[in-house]
């Protein structure tokens, strides 16, 4: 009764603040919110959507004074259900949907201050006038303070960098002081006055502060693009694709991404309205999706991209290119991003964020193969991924037509034994841009070190005392 009293009153201070349109409490509303894009269907106690910097500091102050648990929600995009409740029911979601009043452009400066709020896409609208845009390539559309708590990555990695190295400054409410803000907003590309602060909190699953503004360095728009969908020779060739490409084409790269003949069928199979690119002839085993760009036009300069990329190509074919569809850059990247949407239909799916080494990838994905072939037949293997900066999606089927029930102790074996493979063998990471959340939580235990784990919660720990920031705690203590 005590805890019903306690949570009613919390409710009505809340709504004060916030206009009861501000206030979610009925359970068929709260549904979205609890929800993750993959993992995590939890309950909620509520859910608070703040119009303003002041009423995410209002909304703060009233939890920590309440000892009210919360769970900081974006686009909920998420795939690791950092961004979701779990089912107790005592979480209150805070969704920043509502804050995006704020785009401010500075073109000569080439940034932008931002509020958490905007979306990926509604930024880049913004900025398109100016001939800019922020250039992590995605599928989705998250927000800006959910890609900065997760550090997101994308298909252009490789030339723009991933969130951190684009992040300029922040804007902070922290959990102690209750509702102080911590203000890192700089435009400045290189300050040494201290230790970077901001940092702290990019990559950090929004376990250490709630993020309400940033200010991140854009770029200019590609002035001409060229696109081919490479079939190497065989896994090998892949890396010496890549490394011709890195010596011949050199800043002109901006993507190159792996396919897997598997989810080129499921996209082919699942969305009928896109064709087979190398038709008449049957899907490769594997392709390679690659990208050069620049911001000068073919008139300034007097080369043509798609003529760089189809002679370098041409010199390689025979060995390591075996064949490849020129061009046609929208059709092909619609396909690399309807992998994730198309594998959805096909079954449930065991995704595998993961990371290594450029060198390690072959032996990798030939050892990850071979496992899941004896031991779990039924499993199909439908990968792809970011070659060029180590990051591979090595994403896994369990078809819904297979006699197998699909079971969860199955499912974490398989996840035990791809990321063992990973970490200890490959010496690569769990989570390449995904962050860490409740789902891989056990995984960050298991394979970070003690002592990393104890500086991450004693950090966490004094930025939330109470431990009411999410579901994710970092800490271990040292024996």
């Amino acid at each position: 009764m005590e805890e019903q009293k306690r949570q009613a009153a919390l409710i009505i201070e809340l709504q004060e603040l916030l206009g009861k349109q501000g206030v979610l409490i009925d359970a068929s509303d709260c549904a979205a919110y609890s929800k993750g894009a993959r993992y995590g269907d939890g309950v909620s106690l509520a859910v608070v959507r703040p119009n303003s910097h002041e009423q995410v500091v209002g909304i703060v102050r009233i939890c920590v004074a309440y000892q009210q648990p919360l769970i900081v929600q974006g686009a909920n995009t998420g795939l690791v259900a950092a961004s979701t409740p779990d089912r107790s029911g005592r979480f209150l979601i805070l969704s920043l949907e509502r804050l995006k009043s704020h785009i401010q452009i500075d073109p000569i400066n080439r940034s932008v201050e931002v509020d958490a709020g905007v979306s990926l896409h509604e930024l880049n609208e913004a900025l398109l006038p100016y001939g800019l845009f922020f250039p992590i390539d995605l599928a989705a559309n998250p927000s800006i303070g959910g890609m900065i708590a997760a550090n997101t990555g994308g298909a252009k990695l490789i030339k723009y960098g991933d969130v951190r190295q684009n992040v300029l400054g922040l804007r902070v409410v922290l959990m102690e002081p209750a509702g102080e803000i911590l203000d890192l907003q700089t435009a400045l590309r290189k300050n040494n006055t201290g230790p970077d602060l901001k940092q702290l909190f990019v990559g950090s699953s929004g376990a250490y502060g709630i993020i309400t503004r940033a200010v991140l360095q854009v770029h200019y728009l590609p002035k001409q693009t060229a696109t081919a969908l490479v079939v190497p020779r065989d896994q090998a060739a892949v890396l010496e694709l890549l490394q011709v490409l890195e010596r011949d084409c050199s800043e002109f790269l901006s993507a190159f991404e792996g396919i897997s003949g598997g989810a080129l069928q499921a996209v082919l199979r699942q969305f009928p309205s896109i064709s087979n690119p190398f038709f008449p002839e049957d899907c490769p085993n594997y392709c390679v999706l690659v990208e050069l760009s620049s911001g000068i036009t073919v008139t300034h300069v007097g080369f043509d991209l798609q003529d760089i990329l189809n002679a370098c190509l041409e010199r390689l074919f025979g060995d390591v290119v075996q064949n490849a569809v020129l061009g046609r850059g929208a059709e092909l990247w619609h396909i690399r991003h309807s992998i994730s949407e198309a594998l959805r239909h096909e079954g449930r799916i065991i995704a595998f964020d993961v990371a290594m080494p450029r060198s390690s990838l072959v032996a990798f994905r030939a050892d990850a193969l071979a496992c899941i072939a004896k031991d779990y037949p039924w499993i199909e293997a439908r990968d792809f991924g970011h070659w060029a900066d180590g990051g591979f999606h090595f994403n896994l089927v369990w078809p819904h037509l297979v006699t197998q029930a699909y079971d969860i102790q199955t499912v974490q074996a398989i996840r035990s034994t791809i990321y063992d493979l990973v970490v200890l063998r490959y010496q690569g990471c769990f989570s390449a841009e995904h962050g860490v959340g409740p789902y891989n939580l056990e995984f960050y235990q298991r394979y970070t070190s003690i002592l990393a784990q104890h500086l991450a919660g004693t950090l966490q720990h004094s930025l939330d005392p109470s431990r009411l920031l999410g579901l994710t705690w970092f800490g271990r203590e040292l024996s």
